[in-house]
């Protein structure tokens, strides 16, 4: 099968004058997949590195990891294994070595009597088929494997990337024995070394294949905990030797150019690479402990990003309010919450509906995560005085339309914004508290005048972010009538057919019942009572009530329409809305 489709293949490229020697440049470049001039850019990068083609295609960009393998499958018209085809235990470890399968990239997923199911990171390599073919003496059946996958089988299968890691990190146990840990110069040769460069890069890779928000590198008494935080929860992936701590993270610390003899203090950097052909930034700190530092990286992929409300979570209900508070000619609109619940991505979103040829944008970050096209965006730092309050300050002087600061931290900012406001201008900015209502008596706290917020603040918007149940696996159940009339969920529910959904677990999911996270909002109006109210100095919960009345939804009651809705659960609604009702 494999032979003539790509005897096929090699007779419909005759024809078309392709003069690439591989078949897979041929085959991309007759469907469309890569340019003529992007094939020969990769064509001889191949030629001068010596590298694997696929390896090439995605270090430069040109392809993404999961457009090469379907690349690969629909040439050769073979399925794409799936995870659960991947063994548990070493197949055939008798007749094929793994320092052959690592190099040939190719793992058994079935020895059966008349044939032998594997998987091919390329499965165009026609010498590593007839080994294992000669090895076994079986015939074949094939499976395109995607490299992450592959990588992530044989680590789990053969460990070979931790033995190497290792015997890598041995001198730094032989120094520290010595009393001489602290050579910097030898932790920076240990750090640059393949086995701990390979390490870092596949852990690195495998937090972006599974969608991880961010790494946590841990130093513990008993080793380097690495942890994955996955739809806002973090997951242990594994603890190499104690001893490799100070290599994995002098190499991370070289990767965003810090100081890696500074132990001491704190840094911050940032990565840019590309991952399976995709190339995203990593925003890097570092934080001295007890046991070593510690290091998390944030993991910002572009491609992953959506800016536009609907993605995020927004219904039409809630869209067009807030799209009519940010038409406004000036003012200022406020988004609260928690760290990590998503409020920077909200405000880019806004930033975006806003940003149009007859607008000057500028925006006051700490830090900035993602680069906006047409937007001017400023990264604070203090240590140079350069702070939220001294940045704006400058931006009046730029004669801008709209501002965004990062977060409102003290009065003096506070202050600034409000002026700013006054004058003609939009202000969208970010708050700490636990909902929309306590922004205002917040800032009231913070000192600014209560006549100044009334004519200023055009609305608040609070929100979390909550995990979405999987669509593969997701189980429908009824609740019982005491969970309908605790939550109100008849009246939520508008006379419709009630029916919540429960996490199961599958492949797609990585077993967790859940993928991906989407936004749970309440937005605060600011109506002419509301104004009335902030001028008698009210508590928040005064507020909250006065917003109900204007028509607010509250986070809990989105989040228990999504439930009913099934994209969520109820257990998850409550877990980050509980006190917030």
């Amino acid at each position: 099968m494999l032979a003539g489709a790509l005897r096929t293949f090699h007779q419909d490229q005759a024809s078309s004058g392709s003069d690439f020697a591989s078949p897979l440049l041929r085959h991309l470049v007759a469907t469309g997949k890569l340019g003529a001039q992007a094939a020969q850019r990769a064509d001889q990068a191949q030629a001068e590195s010596g590298e694997r083609l696929e390896r090439v295609l995605t270090r430069l960009g040109l392809l993404s990891e999961k457009e090469l393998t379907e690349a690969f499958s629909t040439l050769l018209d073979l399925p794409i294994a799936a995870a659960a085809e991947f063994p548990t235990t070493p197949l055939l470890a008798d007749r094929l070595s793994a320092n052959f399968l690592k190099e040939a990239q190719i793992l058994p997923l079935a020895d059966e009597a008349n044939a032998v199911t594997l998987a091919m990171v390329n499965p165009l390599d026609s010498y590593a088929r007839e080994a294992v073919q000669y090895a076994l003496g079986k015939p074949l059946r094939l499976r395109v494997s995607a490299l992450s996958q592959f990588d992530a089988a044989f680590e789990r299968l053969y460990g070979r990337d931790s033995a190497a890691l290792a015997e890598a990190t041995r001198p730094m146990a032989q120094a520290s024995a010595s009393g001489v840990s602290d050579d910097i110069d030898r932790l920076k040769d240990i750090a640059s070394e393949a086995p701990i460069i390979r390490y870092v890069n596949n852990l690195i890779a495998r937090a972006v294949e599974t969608r991880a928000s961010d790494i946590h590198m841990e130093p513990l008494e008993s080793g380097l905990r690495i942890r994955y935080r996955i739809d806002g929860v973090l997951k242990t992936v594994e603890t190499p030797p104690q001893r490799s701590a100070a290599a994995i993270v002098s190499r991370v610390k070289i990767m965003a150019r810090l100081n890696i003899a500074e132990r001491r203090l704190a840094q911050d950097g940032r990565i840019s690479m590309a991952v399976r052909g995709t190339d995203i930034d990593f925003r890097v700190s570092t934080m001295p402990t007890v046991y070593g530092e510690s290091v998390v990286l944030r993991i910002l992929d572009r491609a992953r990003l959506a800016l536009d409300f609907p993605a995020l979570g927004f219904e039409d209900e809630l869209i067009a309010p807030l799209r009519e508070t940010l038409s406004r000619p000036y003012g200022i609109f406020l988004v609260t919450g928690p760290t990590g619940s998503g409020k920077t991505t909200t405000l880019y979103a806004a930033l975006m509906e806003l940003n149009t040829e007859d607008r000057k944008i500028l925006t006051v970050e700490d830090p900035v995560e993602y680069h906006l096209d047409g937007i001017n965006q400023v990264q604070v730092k203090p240590q140079i005085g350069l702070t939220f309050a001294n940045a704006l300050r400058s931006f009046l002087r730029q004669d801008p339309d709209v501002m965004m600061i990062g977060e409102i931290r003290d009065l003096e900012t506070a202050q600034i914004a409000v002026q700013a406001a006054l004058t003609g201008h939009v202000i969208l900015s970010t708050l700490h508290t636990n909902d929309a209502p306590s922004a205002v008596t917040r800032l009231l706290d913070m000192g600014v005048e209560d006549y100044l917020l009334t004519s200023t603040v055009n609305g608040v918007a609070a929100q979390r972010l909550v995990r979405m149940l999987c669509g593969s696996c997701k189980e429908a159940y009824e609740p019982v009538p005491a969970l309908m009339a605790r939550f109100g969920l008849d009246e939520l529910a508008q006379g419709r057919t009630i029916t919540l959904y429960k996490p199961v677990g599958c492949d797609v999911c990585g077993h967790t019942g859940f993928n991906g996270r989407t936004a749970i909002l309440e937005l605060l109006p600011m109506t002419d009572r509301i104004r009335q109210a902030v001028l008698q100095s009210p508590e928040a919960g005064s507020l909250r009530a006065l917003g109900l009345e204007a028509g607010m939804q509250t986070m809990q009651a989105h989040g228990l329409r999504k439930a009913l809705r099934g994209l969520t659960t109820v257990e998850e609604v409550l877990r980050v809305t509980r006190g917030n009702v």
